[in-house]
């Protein structure tokens, strides 16, 4: 017994100290980047007020939908009415009264034209035979000049008050303005819509530019805006499928494609934006839910993959690896494909059935007992 205890102590001295490795071999590997988002809508506007004033009614709340054109606000207007019936009332003043008594002297000035024509000619008549004094007929011509002139006088003023006139195109423009003065004391949806956020009460004083309402066009498109960190712009792409999760349903899963990735990167979080769209939107999902989303990037179907905690000394698309040679570890440099979250892609620098130290971190020259354990489950 004791000679066997003694073999023992003396075997595994030389037999090495025992380490995890991986035997390498080609399998499927997928590159996936996955970050936490929201859900907004896709057509959302801020809607404000054009007009300074104090607001008197307000029709709307949180959740209401809303038609295209439909009164929201409206702010005191007491002026902007007054200036309207004013503009409308001389309008109309022009249209009912002056138009006609502009006409009736029209009348009345060829009636007088013709008598003062007819009066002027037999006056210049008797003057020829020298019936009457010439001065006599003087006095008619120049009371026939003044009818002709009165007529004149009165046929440009109907011309003036005329349906196209611009006596009445300029009243027609001024209660144009009065009118969209008015307009804009009240605040309208420009779309069919619900109304996300109101920021206003009865009474509030506003002003031009304000916002009063969020208001989300329907029927609604949410997208997921996922800020990515930026290291990874250059694996992302328009067109790209993700698996989104919503926090508060997390057994609910559902898919969605990279619409679009902002031209801009946050330089206060370094991320770039990348907007998500559903291929099918679930019916829970609300605006501001939280949600992560995995964006596959890429994918090999037969790959040389090392897991990722055997990589040592990672830039860029190299790396170092510890291979056992024998019974020693040897450090070897790889060059990189694939960068899944667990294993990466080996390009250059091992080949299949090579055992890697799982472990990145460096056991000297000493011998070792190589341990093989399973892949990652999930590449």
């Amino acid at each position: 017994m004791l000679m066997v205890a003694l073999a023992l102590l003396l075997w595994r001295p030389w037999q090495g100290s025992p380490v995890p490795v991986y035997r390498l071999d080609n399998r499927p590997l997928v590159q996936d980047v996955v970050a936490s988002g929201r859900i907004v809508a896709r057509e959302r506007t801020r809607l404000g007020s054009e007009a300074a004033g104090v607001v008197v009614e307000r029709f709307v709340r949180e959740g209401d939908t809303v038609t295209a054109g439909q009164l929201l606000v409206r702010l005191r207007n007491d002026e902007a009415l007054a200036r309207l019936a004013e503009a409308e009332a001389v309008l109309d003043q022009l249209q009912d009264v002056r138009r006609q008594q502009v006409a009736a002297e029209l009348r009345e000035a060829e009636v007088a034209l013709v008598q003062a024509e007819r009066e002027a000619r037999r006056r210049h008549d008797l003057a020829a035979r020298n019936a009457m004094p010439r001065e006599t007929a003087e006095q008619a011509q120049q009371v026939l000049d003044t009818a002709r002139l009165r007529r004149d006088r009165a046929r440009l003023a109907q011309r003036d008050l005329a349906g196209d006139g611009p006596e009445e195109r300029t009243l027609r423009e001024r209660a144009a303005v009065a009118a969209a003065v008015l307009a804009r004391t009240e605040v309208r949806s420009p779309f069919d819509g619900v109304v996300a956020a109101r920021l206003v009460e009865v009474g509030d004083a506003v002003q031009a530019g304000q916002q009063l309402f969020d208001i989300v066009r329907l029927p609604a498109v949410n997208e997921a805006v996922i800020p990515v960190d930026e290291k990874f712009l250059d694996r992302l792409a328009v067109g790209q499928s993700a698996v989104v999760i919503a926090d508060a349903f997390l057994d609910r899963p559902f898919q969605a494609v990279v619409d679009r990735i902002s031209p801009q990167v946050d330089p206060q979080r370094g991320t770039v934006d990348v907007h998500l769209l559903p291929q099918s939107v679930p019916d829970y999902l609300r605006e501001d839910m939280t949600v992560s989303a995995t964006i596959r990037t890429a994918s090999k179907d037969d790959a040389l993959v090392v897991p990722n905690d055997a990589l040592a000394s990672r830039r860029g698309d190299r790396a170092t690896v510890q291979v056992l040679r024998g019974d020693r570890a040897v450090v070897v440099p790889v060059r990189l494909g694939l960068r899944g979250l667990f294993a990466s892609e080996v390009l250059e620098g091992l080949v299949a059935g090579d055992l890697v130290l799982a472990n990145a971190a460096p056991v000297g020259d000493r011998r070792l007992s190589p341990q093989e354990q399973a892949f990652p489950d999930d590449l």
